[in-house]
């Protein structure tokens, strides 16, 4: 990694003019860069894990009230959400909605300033598979969709990425696309080029049972067990034992497996990692594999699923303890605004949490959550009034850096039609990839938000050295438990299954999580089967 060496050698903070200051509660840093007085604004967000660490003590007040409700719905992800919105579809409206944080869409909430809104986390959804009814339905329900042609959805096109939508720095400048293809070797070209079509031949691959072995939702794939043994090892032993050791495959994949499970080739299953290149089947070929984006990234997709829970959500609510009865089941809830602690009385619970939140609440789930993994990650959003570059290849929506600490950024109006932009705002990923991921998780949470600043900085400068001038605020978004990790045997575990079976026809379970891959399709089937399973005990996926 050679961003600390380009950070010292080139346009570093000359000089701390002031110390840190607290203004609003939001830190402001004063330093001289080349004698231009710059201020930056730091602000830190994230999760509220410190309302969630009590589950842990479980110190709460008790109860006063009551509540009775036919369905409940515990977490306000997206899962949480198409839960709630499949119960409208088929016309019950006796349900609640309870959510930790102060804002529903979990991984997929955004944030915003007077520029522009921003992701927090997920910032796109690729265009879906033609097999992927619900998600069509949903699409075209949000107007994302405006019309079908040849049995093939037509796309709003102000919502699919415009050009150009991708750029890697690498060899000291930009290139159009982010798989490395100018400056190398034959040998890498050629490797690089086997790579693509062993993905395209996974890709169509299919089992005895005529399914797809790469599909999504993953519910769809082959039952065919002639590829489990992908799942027991890492996607980098798979790559050198076919003979694909050239660095620049190795870095694009590894960058891959990060952005979608927030761990490299070094930890996940190869099994996950063809996924990831195999599962999209890209039947449309009038949109180029481009993906849908907005500013606010998947928050945009939040927006639409919130319609279902309009006067049906508490937020800043944390349940912390389940417990079954003859009637169904009991509820404690905490109510983090008014410190309060009410009863809950459902007949039908859903979890729509994360496995590491659920073993607290089900004691059924505490072995088997043990075998979930977990990577923290966390956002910088940046208010710049510039973004200077060597003018080799233009501004793109997705910005990556070649062999950088961080996996780039995004240009969050990079949709916006308005031709003048006052300041501009980009989104810059950082996971935390390595074989300790609960040290990451405390380092993290404890270290100040200067050390997080000095990162995105130092990784950017690879890139842009004289980026510093232009920045006026950052905005560092923690995520602890970003996004479920399948490392080698997971994906095919007992655990995994395990952990999906409802408890006594009372208690349900639905997360991306319990998918294994940490992506929108995901928790977006996860709600409609539980749903669809409480109400008749079947699923679309089956």
């Amino acid at each position: 990694m050679k961003s600390g060496e380009n950070y010292n050698s080139r346009r570093t903070f000359i000089k701390k003019i002031a110390a840190l200051s607290i203004i609003a509660g939001v830190p402001s840093l004063l330093v001289s860069c080349k004698d231009k007085l710059i201020e930056i604004a730091l602000k830190l967000t994230g999760t509220n894990h410190i309302l969630g660490h009590r589950l842990w003590l479980k110190n709460f007040p008790k109860p006063t009230k009551e509540i009775k409700i036919p369905y409940l719905i515990v977490g306000g992800g997206i899962s949480g959400l198409s839960a709630a919105r499949q119960f409208k579809k088929i016309g019950i409206e006796d349900f609640l909605v309870l959510e930790l944080e102060n804002k529903l869409g979990g991984n997929s909430a955004n944030g915003k300033n007077q520029y522009s809104k921003f992701p927090l986390a997920a910032h796109y959804l690729p265009l879906p598979n033609v097999r992927d009814k619900e998600l069509l339905n949903f699409l075209e329900e949000s107007k994302i969709i405006v019309d079908y042609k040849d049995n093939l959805p037509v796309f709003d096109e102000t919502q699919l990425c415009f050009d150009p939508n991708e750029r890697l720095f690498i060899r000291n400048s930009w290139q159009t696309d982010l798989i490395p293809r100018y400056g190398n070797s034959k040998e890498v070209d050629n490797q690089m080029d086997f790579f693509l079509q062993k993905m395209t031949e996974f890709r169509e691959k299919k089992g005895n049972d005529k399914k797809y072995f790469f599909d999504i939702p993953k519910s769809f794939c082959s039952s065919d067990e002639s590829l489990n043994s992908l799942d027991e090892i890492t996607m980098k032993k798979w790559l050198l034992d076919n003979n694909f050791t050239a660095e620049e495959i190795l870095e694009y994949v590894d960058y891959c497996c990060k952005d979608d499970f927030g761990l490299g080739i070094e930890f996940v299953s190869a099994w996950a990692g063809i996924h990831y290149f195999a599962a999209r089947k890209h039947e449309n070929n009038k949109y180029d594999d481009t993906v849908l984006t907005w500013p606010e990234g998947n928050g945009r997709l939040v927006k639409k699923l919130k319609s279902a829970v309009e006067n049906k959500v508490l937020k800043n609510h944390l349940v912390y303890d389940i417990q079954l009865n003859s009637d169904g089941v009991k509820v404690l809830v905490f109510n983090a605004k008014s410190n309060e602690s009410i009863t809950i009385l459902a007949e039908k619970v859903i979890l729509a949490t994360p496995q590491y939140i659920t073993k607290y609440l089900v004691s059924e789930r505490k072995n088997t959550a043990n075998n979930f993994h977990y990577a923290p990650w966390f956002t910088a959003s940046i208010t710049l009034t510039d973004i200077p570059d060597n003018g080799s290849f233009p501004l793109s929506w997705d910005n990556v850096i070649y062999k950088a600490k961080g996996l780039g950024y995004v240009y969050n109006q990079h949709q916006n039609l308005e031709q003048i932009i006052d300041k501009k705002v980009i989104t810059y990923y950082y996971s935390f990839s390595s074989s300790d991921i609960k040290k990451d998780r405390k380092e993290l949470l404890k270290k100040p938000i200067e050390h997080w600043k000095e990162l995105v900085l130092s990784d950017l400068k690879i890139a842009h050295p004289d980026i510093d001038q232009y920045i006026s605020a950052i905005e560092i978004h923690r995520i602890g438990h970003g996004m479920i990790s399948p490392v080698p045997n997971f994906l095919k575990s007992k655990s995994l299954k395990e952990a999906s079976k409802s408890i006594e026809n009372k208690i349900f379970f639905a997360h991306s999580d319990l998918a294994g891959i940490s992506i929108f399709e995901e928790a977006f089937h996860q709600g409609i089967n539980v749903v669809n399973k409480i109400v008749d005990g079947t699923t679309l996926d089956s």
